[in-house]
């Protein structure tokens, strides 16, 4: 098999709009993540929760957005959803972030579930025979050391997500894939640009992953005194 000629100049006149790729899916990625801990978080204590009208909501949510291609899920929301609710659509970003969001909140909120859950259930009824509220137990006990152990899936799903950002440009979103797409297309070489675009998810999933082992190296060493041997066990 004869491979063709490589032309990396075709890549450098698009290098605007490569930059430009960039950006746009650190942003998707970024926000999508950010705020899908923050719903994550609240999902998470919702199956948590004794309370059916808490609990059988965050369930359903859960199911469905697990259960669901996310590829799926962009088309609804933006094709569907936000233009039904506004009257027209609010532009590849919006659709992209909230459905990045959606998802992400999905699996965020199963791993930070399994955090909590993993925490042994004397370290809340010590505190609740102190006094201390269930509201405040949860964030100054538990969440605390439940945190240390949810760094690495929640390291995962971060990766999981920059890489699943690249079917936003399904809706013509400019990023990465959709700079490969268009120079693609132009020139009709497929080389060049796909090797470009997997270089790229291959140097910002580097990135992120040395930046998360960063963080769960420094919460290794950090953030909840050393305890007697059996306390507080941190073991994954």
């Amino acid at each position: 098999m004869d491979f063709p000629e490589i032309r990396w100049d075709i890549i450098w006149d698009y290098r605007e709009l490569f930059i430009r790729g960039i950006w746009v899916t650190l942003g998707l990625t970024i926000v999508g993540y950010l705020g899908g801990i923050v719903l994550g978080l609240f999902i998470g204590m919702g199956k948590l929760s004794k309370k059916k009208w808490v609990y059988y909501p965050s369930k359903y949510f859960v199911d469905f957005f697990r259960g669901t291609p996310l590829l799926v899920q962009i088309l609804l929301i933006h094709l569907a959803i936000i233009p039904g609710i506004f009257g027209h659509s609010l532009g590849y970003f919006v659709s992209g972030s909230v459905a990045l969001i959606l998802n992400s909140a999905a699996y965020n909120a199963e791993i930070i579930r399994a955090g909590i859950q993993s925490i042994e259930k004397g370290q809340m009824e010590a505190a609740r025979s102190l006094g201390m509220p269930n509201n405040i137990a949860m964030r100054h006990i538990i969440l605390p050391q439940a945190l240390r152990r949810m760094i690495p899936p929640l390291g995962n799903e971060l990766i999981a997500l920059l890489k699943d950002s690249s079917l936003v440009t399904v809706i013509a979103a400019s990023d990465i894939l959709y700079a490969g797409k268009v120079v693609a297309g132009a020139y009709q070489r497929f080389w060049e640009p796909y090797i470009t675009v997997a270089i790229l998810y291959l140097c910002l999933t580097y990135v992120f992953g040395k930046i998360i082992t960063y963080i769960e190296k420094r919460f290794s060493n950090s953030f909840v005194p050393k305890q007697k041997k059996g306390m507080f066990s941190t073991r994954r």
